[in-house]
């Protein structure tokens, strides 16, 4: 793979995938300590940056190949750039997806004109029913990443990140079976060689750093992330000895840093990034101590979320960054406590969301009330300020 290849695929995907934006995000820079920009893949076409590797890799097929159609394996993203791309060159094409996949990302799959099959519950199951249908039907499997086409599409987001921002020296890149991270690093590197790439996994699916402790493709098993993006469980033959060549590190974030990068862009940057998309951004975020060389490109490499899931990662994010708090005590159980602890924490300008009563525990004495109560707050520090104005009213405070 080399920055030619890249560059071919570039002209390739002229007028098919955007140039998207770069936002400059003071919040982030400040909590970096450098210049922090936002590359904004989830405002894509199809909502990632999936087109670009799908559109090089279909495009480049024999009549032939075309003819019998491709097949693909995705969780969501990689689904929706095959069947687009699929569609835009008037190809079949046949998707198995998790039977877990997000319902929008069914949805617009589907959308795009593409037979969608649903079975198992990771992407290796589905890659290994989509393989099978590849030898059964004679259709291409069109791999999520471990092809040179799709390494050298998904470079071309790497050529836009240099042009956009010629003085890059860092580039975090959310990371799943390494196509994305791949193609930027071969393409940055070679147009600015002392730029720093830098892989983020979930920490619950991190394969890679796995990986690279052993020196070879290592499956990690049990995976558990809401990140349904970046969930993969073994890296590529193609991607891997990129990464461990090119890449300078893959880390690893949290699922509350997870949450809470989606919701920090949702209300601070306006944008709608699904978990997998804001993983770059949750490095940023929990890395408070690390000093990063600017500027600071992260990209945000896709927007397809759920409804109902982004509800979840609202309420998880806003706990996470101590938008919540959970208050409990024990009062008098007679008329008027349960009142004046509500009076109480509206003193304190916490905003009640949820109450709790508890009288029947083998330690609570007869004429006693446990009161679980659910507060919204503006932070971390508001929180300390309710708990103290609670203590000073002479509450005694239990664990929630």
């Amino acid at each position: 793979m080399t920055l030619d290849d890249i560059r071919a695929a570039d002209q390739l995907l002229e007028g098919v995938a955007r140039r998207t934006p770069m936002e400059h995000n003071r919040a982030l820079s400040e909590r970096a300590g450098a210049e922090v920009y936002l590359k904004c893949e989830n405002l894509q076409r199809a909502g990632s940056f999936k087109i670009r590797g799908a559109y090089t890799r279909i495009s480049r097929l024999s009549a032939d190949e075309k003819a019998r159609g491709v097949v693909a394996a995705s969780a969501g993203n990689h689904a929706q750039g095959v069947a687009l791309a699929a569609q835009m060159l008037g190809i079949d094409a046949r998707i198995y997806m998790p039977l877990g996949a997000p319902m929008p990302k069914l949805a617009a799959t589907r959308g795009y004109g593409a037979t969608v099959e649903q079975l198992g519950t990771t992407l290796e199951e589905c890659l290994a029913a989509a393989k099978t249908w590849a030898e059964e039907s004679g259709a291409t499997l069109i791999h999520p990443f471990d092809h040179p086409d799709i390494v050298a599409g998904q470079g071309t987001c790497g050529l836009e990140i240099v042009e956009q921002c010629p003085d890059v020296r860092t580039i975090i890149v959310s990371t799943g079976g390494g196509g994305l991270l791949s193609g930027v690093a071969i393409a940055a590197k070679a147009l600015k060689p002392d730029v720093r790439v830098i892989g983020v996994q979930a920490e619950q699916a991190a394969a890679y750093p796995l990986s690279l402790r052993r020196g070879e493709p290592t499956l990690f098993e049990n995976m558990a992330t809401m990140a349904d993006g970046i969930a993969v469980g073994l890296p590529g033959q193609v991607t891997f000895p990129i990464v461990r060549d090119e890449v300078d590190r893959v880390e690893t974030v949290s699922e509350n840093g997870l949450s809470r990068a989606a919701l920090f862009l949702l209300e601070r940057a306006k944008l709608v990034v699904e978990p997998a998309g804001a993983a770059a951004v949750a490095r940023l975020i929990e890395a408070r101590e690390q000093l990063w060389d600017g500027p600071v490109v992260a990209i945000l490499s896709g927007g397809n979320i759920d409804p109902l899931l982004m509800l979840r990662i609202i309420r998880h994010g806003m706990t996470a960054g101590g938008r919540y708090l959970t208050v409990k005590v024990r009062v008098p159980d007679r008329p008027g406590s349960l009142a004046r602890l509500l009076m109480d924490c509206a003193e304190a300008d916490a905003n009640v969301i949820d109450v709790e009563h508890l009288r029947t525990s083998d330690t609570l004495e007869v004429y006693d009330v446990d009161i679980s109560v659910q507060l919204e707050t503006k932070g971390p520090a508001h929180c300390e300020d309710v708990l103290r104005a609670l203590r000073a009213k002479g509450y005694a405070l239990l664990r929630p």
